[in-house]
């Protein structure tokens, strides 16, 4: 395999690059493959390594949720042999560092960011742990799910039930012996829970407002329909709701062994404890809304109608597809659990799945709203130079899946290369340049 890097590359403190990338992961990357292709002076600054976090906040048995056809970078798409098949953690993270590999990316790791700000002389001061960098030009490509959130709920529970977020989870056998309770249903906690219960554990799962979706239907995933239907296309400020679909839950699903739906249902069956959403805790004693039928039943009437959004694609535009009965709920609540002991049910540990929260505090540059969410157009901001890559909903609802990274990234860099503009080729050679003066660690 192709040398992530020629030399390990550090910060020298006061140089000067026409681009400084702030993230290491699939954001990153991308825009350094299209600012290496345009012979752009930059460098990728990484707290850790490259790609750490899927590996870092992922568990065991993770896979990715979207099949690996849509796992396309910019200049680098899946080269495996299972298009329609689901990447394991292990995997992704493996792939994404061939993809560094692939053009040599000049990244840096090991480096963490402390301050940005703008510069006196214009541009940005990027102040790291090694050193400061001047930057014309910024790309925040750190994402949006900075510090995991955990509801102040928690901090009731006894100190004898070991509690974890789902960042933190890895695998049934890390967990102590025992019932588990997980609290939410969205993406992570359905899987984790599906993870749980198929390990043979006895789960207890708290149920929030998280919609599903089928995995396939009428002969495809659903994600191929919706792909072809231009659903991951239609920008933010298009949807229902505008900006605020930004705050919106994505649907939960899974791509293990395979794909398969999750059916939170047929798990009760199976002997798995479902609840409302989880209101208070004290010690042992946990308390619930009555909500956990109504959760099911808006998960699945989300499902049913992106069924029907395909029977009219299918009708409108003739394609022949096998015709396929709807869902049909095989439980039902005969009636809601709103307390539990802990100790009494055996519960030995909690596993958090209450989301993430973002933190730009270490951003000095004004261009958040009041809540402390960053303001931009598809990733440009209003500070001549400064963008972002790598949210969620920067421009579509598939911007936070590798294919709309890609375009996305395609965006940013042209921003960029306009702002760059009048400066020619032969001046800006004459620039110091980071990889340059890097020298070997050691």
């Amino acid at each position: 395999m192709t040398a992530l890097v020629t030399a390990q590359r550090r910060v020298v403190d006061g140089t000067h690059v026409e681009v400084a990338v702030v993230g290491g992961g699939q954001a990153g990357l991308s825009i350094s493959w299209h600012l290496t292709r345009q012979g752009v002076d930059h460098v990728v600054l990484e707290r850790d390594t490259i790609a750490h976090d899927w590996i870092d906040r992922r568990w065991d048995a993770f896979t990715l949720v979207t099949p690996n056809w849509q796992c396309v970078l910019p200049g680098f798409a899946y080269d495996g042999d299972d298009p329609d098949g689901f990447m394991g953690r292990d995997e992704v993270h493996a792939w994404i560092r061939r993809y560094a590999a692939s053009f040599d990316a000049p990244v840096v790791e090991g480096v963490l960011v402390t301050r940005l700000r703008e510069a006196a002389a214009g541009g940005f001061e990027v102040v790291t742990d090694q050193g400061t960098i001047v930057a014309d030009q910024v790309v925040l490509a750190t994402g949006g799910y900075h510090r995991p959130v955990l509801p102040a709920v928690a901090a009731g529970v006894s100190d004898d039930v070991v509690q974890v977020h789902s960042a933190d989870y890895r695998s049934p056998q890390a967990l102590p012996e025992g019932g588990v309770l997980v609290v939410g249903s969205g993406q992570s906690g359905a899987q984790i829970a599906e993870d749980l219960h198929l390990a043979g554990r006895q789960v207890h799962l708290a149920l929030g407002s998280a919609p599903r979706c089928a995995r396939f239907y009428r002969g495809r995933d659903c994600i191929a329909w919706l792909s072809d239907m231009g659903v991951y296309d239609v920008p933010v400020q298009a949807q229902v709701g505008g900006l605020t679909k930004r705050e919106s839950t994505n649907h939960y699903m899974t791509g293990r062994d395979g794909g398969r739906d999750i059916d939170l249902r047929a798990f009760a069956l199976e002997g798995m404890r479902l609840y409302g959403r989880l209101t208070g805790a004290e010690g042992t004693a946990l308390t619930f809304r009555p909500t956990a039928e109504a959760s099911l039943d808006h998960a699945d009437s989300v499902m049913e109608s992106i069924k029907t959004d395909i029977d009219r694609f299918i009708e409108r535009t003739g394609v022949d597809a096998p015709v396929e009965p709807r869902y049909v709920p095989v439980w039902r609540p005969e009636a809601e659990v709103t307390s539990l002991d802990l100790r009494e049910a055996g519960i030995t540990s909690v596993v958090w799945s209450a989301g993430f929260r973002a933190d730009w505090s270490w951003v000095q540059v004004g261009v958040f709203d009041g809540g402390g969410v960053p303001t931009h157009h598809r990733g440009v901001t209003t500070a001549p130079g400064l963008h972002f890559l790598g949210l969620p909903w920067l421009h579509t609802w598939g911007s936070g899946r590798f294919e709309a990274i890609a375009r996305d990234a395609a965006h940013v860099a042209e921003s960029i290369a306009a702002r760059a503009g009048g400066a020619g080729r032969a001046g800006r050679a004459d620039r110091s340049v980071l990889a340059e003066k890097a020298v070997a660690a050691g």
